[in-house]
């Protein structure tokens, strides 16, 4: 475990919510997952989907369990279908920052395809930008690899490279960076400034390289850590797909490594 760095600002920490999706089947354990989510000490939440609650039962839910809203992912369908009614439900319950999580195969195939879904990205961001949103896009690994008919370049160097700064900004996993075979202190330090948010997550020291809670896996966290905070990272997002122990526990481990590096801003 890495001790706490002075020379780090105090970054809130968030959890996104997909982590607990097994919990939240229906509305009671939506919100009793966001409660427990805040007597963790998370300082925030991220979306996945709304769990059938209203814009104010959810700005309601936010306040009593003490956190805030850092970002939703939302799928390209809505993105790029029904955006002003996302916005709008967005607004209402205080988040800023729209994040698309991922791009369907058939549009990543060539390097045609992975240049019109930049051009989507564009418009979306701009259409977010006129109404006050931030929208950005979050990485898997299958942005990391070669393009099959443009082998010199990636499909994120095409996202980040062919979006506008000022439209689309970036959300790294650094867990996926690594999977990808990728540094992800060095992504981290290419796109300084482009990142107000990086998910959080660990892979396990065996040749499975899957899932950890942040921590207990082999990813260098004093560095990435460094390297956020040089680059004015605004949260941290905790996101674990699966796990060995149960979710609960492993997004507990989480926040309470985080904590002892200094991150986070609840009870400080």
């Amino acid at each position: 475990m890495v001790s706490a760095h002075e020379g780090r600002r105090v970054v809130p920490v968030a959890l996104q919510l997909y982590s607990l999706r097994s919990l939240m089947a229906d509305p009671e354990g939506f919100r009793g997952a966001i409660r427990s989510v805040g007597e963790m000490g998370y300082d925030g939440v991220q979306f996945a989907s709304y769990g059938g609650l209203s814009a104010p039962e959810m700005r309601a839910l936010l306040a009593s369990a003490g956190v805030r809203p850092a970002g939703t992912h939302t799928n390209m369908s809505v993105l790029e279908g029904d955006l002003d009614r996302e916005l709008d439900y967005n607004g209402e319950i205080g988040n800023r920052w729209i994040f698309c999580p991922h791009i369907a195969p058939d549009r990543r195939a060539n390097l045609a395809g992975w240049m019109e879904v930049a051009t989507s990205l564009n418009h979306i961001g701009e259409r977010c930008r006129d109404r006050g949103f931030v929208f950005g896009y979050h990485n898997h690994d299958f942005e990391l690899a070669p393009i099959s008919d443009a082998p010199d370049r990636t499909g994120l160097d095409v996202l980040l490279g062919e979006t506008d700064p000022s439209l689309v900004v970036f959300e790294p996993d650094v867990y996926w960076i690594a999977k990808g075979g990728a540094d992800p202190v060095a992504i981290l330090r290419q796109y300084a400034g482009r990142i107000p948010i990086i998910h959080c997550k660990d892979m396990t020291h065996d040749d499975r390289r899957t899932y950890a809670p942040v921590g207990a896996g082999r990813l260098d966290w004093p560095s990435i850590l460094d390297a956020a905070d040089a680059g004015g990272v605004e949260w941290h997002c905790v996101e674990q797909d699966a796990g060995d122990a149960p979710m609960i526990d492993c997004v507990r481990a989480s926040i309470t490594n985080l904590r002892s590096w200094g991150m986070g801003e609840k009870d400080r």
